[in-house]
């Protein structure tokens, strides 16, 4: 297989990743500054051995292969410019011509004799780190082919070597110079390029993290759905049978049972609603549309609702954001906001707070309670599913399908225990995705 076809097998075999993409594009960055950084050492290194060791080295025919490197350079900083991902066979050419370039200079001024010749191993040291396995067996390959053939070409011009003469021997202190450039480069270059790989497994494992909480979400959205419809039958059955009860004369004619049945009807009620809630949020009925509103009365009728519905809280509720903001208001949003106070509640039945604040342009939302606080655990494995200490099946959600909001309005949640006891969740919303006009509702 020549070094091209290898090349095209390349592509063909690669797999397209989203995180490939950008670390691709940091490795050839590092390629170009490690050829500058050749260019360089090559044009100060022929200067010394030409000025200072006075040796006859054939200057133009260098000229023209560090001329080459050059226009080759220019020509992949120009890439760079594409909004195209970087494959694995440009990376691959690229080796390919910096050792073919390396050949070439070593051919002129030495072959085997030039102490330099050990950048080779720079060179396979690169590809092993870039590259799959294929391409770098070649480039051992391609590499160790060039140092036998330097060996077995007749050389016009050969570097003594005087060994003798310890550091005074220009190939002793060639080796020398060689071995620290190896050293140094593959330090900085491999820390770099091992960074970069750090980093894109880094967003592979944000994605996949991503995806399975879209699944849970998928899955939790279908089994909620086929819950709704299946209670919608029974709760509408017992508002019937309530609603005659309440005009029955045994229950209208007795205080306490008419008490008890209407906090029953109000029970079934807001049950409905969240049946309603739920088929909503699926598509499955038009109900409360995303609708235009303000910071203030957004809150202000949210906390309102929840007091309302939530008898036995003691929600202190602070609004200190300042000037009003215009914004778009949904199920999901207040859904969010309801299940960290539904936490909140449940946490510490005796006291909850919110305190409303604008930093930075975004909303600020700090919901705090006086309960036991998060378990270590939990703060961890903070945004999975069925992180819970509850002890009850499906327990957990409420701040994971929270978080997940706030992911897709572009903003944070961060949950924490607090030194004087307590736990404080954090939501941080940007008020551009909030907007009017602004698609901030899409992920």
């Amino acid at each position: 297989m020549s070094p091209i076809e290898a090349a095209a097998a390349l592509d063909d075999d690669q797999t397209r990743r989203p995180g490939d993409y950008a670390t691709g594009r940091h490795d050839l960055r590092q390629l170009i500054q490690l050829r500058w950084i050749a260019v360089l050492g090559q044009v100060v290194t022929i200067f010394l051995a030409i000025v200072v060791f006075q040796l006859p080295l054939p200057l133009k025919s260098m000229i023209v292969v560090l001329a080459a490197l050059v226009g080759f350079n220019l020509f992949s900083r120009l890439r760079l410019h594409l909004r195209i991902p970087v494959s694995q066979a440009e990376l691959f050419l690229a080796l390919l011509l910096d050792v073919l370039a390396l050949t070439a200079q070593l051919y002129l001024s030495g072959g085997p004799t030039n102490p330099f010749i050990f950048l080779f191993l720079l060179q396979v040291t690169l590809a092993a780190v870039l590259l799959r396995p294929l391409p770098s067996w070649i480039i051992v390959v391609l590499s160790t082919v060039a140092f036998i053939g330097l060996g077995l070409t007749s050389q016009d011009f050969a570097l003594p070597l005087e060994l003798g003469r310890g550091l005074s021997s220009p190939f002793i202190l060639g080796m020398l110079v060689c071995f620290v450039l190896n050293a140094i480069l593959i330090v900085i270059f491999i820390s770099r390029i091992t960074r970069n790989v750090r980093s894109r497994d880094a967003r592979l494992a944000d994605m996949r993290q991503r995806a399975s909480e879209e699944e849970h979400i998928v899955h939790m959205g279908l089994l909620a759905s086929g819950a709704a419809h299946e209670l919608g039958t029974p709760l509408a059955t017992l508002d019937v049978i309530l609603g005659d009860w309440s005009h029955a004369p045994p229950f209208r004619d007795d205080p306490e049972l008419a008490q008890d049945v209407r906090e029953m009807q109000a029970q079934v009620r807001r049950c409905k609603a969240i049946v309603s809630g739920i088929l909503m949020s699926a598509g499955e009925a038009r109900g409360e549309a995303p609708t235009e509103t303000s910071v203030h009365a957004f809150l202000d009728e949210l906390v309102a609702q929840w007091r309302v519905s939530r008898q036995s809280a003691h929600l202190d509720y602070e609004n200190r954001f300042g000037e009003d903001a215009r914004i778009i208001s949904d199920l999901a949003l207040k859904q969010m906001i309801c299940n960290v106070l539904d936490n909140a509640l449940e946490a510490s039945p005796r006291g909850q707070r919110l305190v409303v604040t604008r930093e930075a342009g975004s909303l600020v939302l700090a919901v705090t309670d006086m309960g036991p606080g998060f378990d270590p655990a939990i703060l961890q494995d903070l945004g999975k599913p069925y992180q819970s200490t509850k002890g009850r099946p499906g327990g957990g959600l409420g701040l994971f399908l929270s978080l997940k909001v706030a992911r897709t309005l572009s903003g944070s949640l961060v949950a924490r225990n607090l030194s004087f006891g307590g736990a404080s969740v954090t939501i941080r919303l940007p008020l551009s995705a909030l907007a009017p006009g602004e698609a901030g509702h899409d992920e």
